[in-house]
């Protein structure tokens, strides 16, 4: 049986085709076309698709008459973006959780979000097959890049991991991320030797691989850019790079002459803004993006003002993922007044580093980090809530515009691909009934979205929504039996 939000779909976009010479699939008219670019809008434009590609954008009083179209859509007082791009979602809970993470994939495209960047969870297969299901039209869902099987040391922390003890073990997991096409190699810090780190960012270069990770205590973030780490994920740590005597403390660490506490203390106290410029002058420089990650650090870091229990998005999370939340929500409730207030003060010292990653001209890619195990942090809503909160912290909405259409493809190398609305590039858009040129909470003002050419009117959004709604329902009514 089709689901009822493609048969929405097939009820909304039957329209007379327009008089005139060229044929589209679809005609978008008298649009107001959001250049992220270059920060500007364009007016009166129509936009023509066929297939997966934008054929032609211009003047609608020109192109709107020389165009035909299955279906054509009156875009007036609308603003059409690129499709948005979440650079980092997880995937993962234990194959008893697959299905409701298969069930989180409409909720993206619900929100405008075309795009997501897995950054590995403990369902890399999964995540791999659904990959080339979604690229083969067999599964609805957005365009899926993932890191596959994250690369930790032995006995981690984080399950589904390729686990190394020496750089023997990096190069056969390595030659097994290649024999599984991963997008990226995602490397992190629970157990992995720091010089294996090191080593394996170094060796996944030479090999052509971008990297991502958490980087260990006892190196400098330096040091990891300098063996060619290609994104830094969550503000922590490019807020690391700005301490003056951060290799003095990592040092300090892996000697053990300091705990984590300790260090951490020391981090928190130690941040200096010309160094932090200099370091980031240099993520610049080599093509190091930062993904902040802000909305789940804030979450957890103000469960105290704000509890979540009662949002009304948890409709759409599963049992079983809503349980994974339980630990970090735990761990914070247990917190002193006093580590309270330290908790606030360490977010916004945090916080405030991200207009000067701007300022230094580094690639600041919109994440979320929403999936399992990350307390209230959702997939789908998340993202809009992350860029709300880039303006917040100092970013103009334009700015924030580019970090979430842009700087994605920019850094997978496809922004001949993705990321304007031109001639050529993918028809993956959103039309808007505000402009986020002004307003960055226009994003959440959702019309219609197009997804690899196929439109997706409000009643089809709105269905998605409500088919994962009632598939969380019928799990919460099977769990309390």
């Amino acid at each position: 049986m089709k689901s009822c939000f493609l048969l929405s779909v097939l009820l909304a976009v039957s329209t007379p085709a327009s008089a005139g010479g060229e044929h589209a699939d679809v005609l978008i008219r008298h649009v107001n076309v959001v250049d992220v670019e270059h920060g500007r809008t364009l007016a009166g434009q129509a936009v023509a698709i066929r297939g997966g590609d934008i054929v032609a954008v211009g003047q609608d009083a020109r192109l709107g008459r020389a165009w035909q179209a299955t279906t054509t859509l009156d875009a007036r007082d609308r603003y059409l973006i690129p499709g948005l791009w979440d650079m980092h979602v997880h995937f993962g809970g234990g194959e008893a959780l697959i299905e409701e993470n298969k069930a989180l994939l409409p909720l993206y495209v619900a929100h405008g979000i075309t795009t997501v960047r897995d950054a590995s969870g403990d369902l890399p297969e999964q995540v791999l097959s659904w990959r080339a299901q979604i690229a083969g039209g067999r599964l609805f869902g957005p365009q899926l890049f993932t890191a596959g099987a994250k690369i930790e040391g032995i006995a981690p922390l984080w399950k589904g991991t390729l686990e190394v003890g020496d750089e023997t073990a990096v190069d056969a997991a390595l030659d097994r991320e290649q024999r599984d096409a991963v997008d990226f190699v995602k490397i992190t810090d629970s157990t992995l030797k720091p010089e294996l780190f090191l080593y394996a960012v170094s060796q996944a270069r030479k090999r052509g691989l971008r990297t991502s990770g958490h980087i260990p205590m006892a190196i400098t973030v330096g040091e990891a850019v300098e063996a060619g780490l290609s994104s830094i994920e969550h503000l922590d740590y490019a807020f690391k790079a700005g301490v003056a005597d951060e290799a003095a403390i990592a040092a300090d660490f892996a000697a053990g002459r300091i705990d984590r506490t300790e260090a951490n203390r020391r981090l928190h106290a130690g941040f200096d803004r010309d160094t932090a410029m200099k370091a980031y002058r240099l993520f610049a420089e080599r093509g190091v993006a930062v993904t902040p990650t802000l909305e789940g650090s804030r979450i957890i870091d103000f469960l105290d003002t704000e509890s979540h229990e009662g949002d009304d998005y948890l409709a759409y999370i599963g049992p079983g993922l809503r349980k994974t939340y339980a630990w970090r929500v735990e761990r914070a409730a247990k917190a002193t007044p006093e580590q309270i207030v330290a908790r606030h003060e360490r977010f916004a010292r945090i916080a405030a580093v991200l207009p000067m990653l701007q300022e230094a001209g580094v690639r600041i890619m919109a994440g979320t980090d929403a999936g399992f195990l990350n307390s209230y942090n959702y997939p789908g809503v998340g993202l809009h809530n992350e860029m709300s909160l880039y303006v917040r912290e100092g970013l103009t909405p334009a700015q924030v515009m580019v970090a979430a259409t842009r700087s994605g493809p920019a850094w997978f190398g496809k922004l001949e691909r993705y990321g304007a609305i031109l001639p050529g590039r993918a028809a993956d858009l959103v039309l808007l009934r505000r402009n986020p040129l002004e307003d960055i909470e226009a994003v959440r003002a959702i019309e219609t979205v197009v997804l690899r050419g196929k439109v997706f009117d409000r009643a089809a959004l709105d269905a998605m929504l409500a088919e994962t709604r009632a598939k969380v329902a019928a799990w919460n009514a099977a769990a309390s039996h």
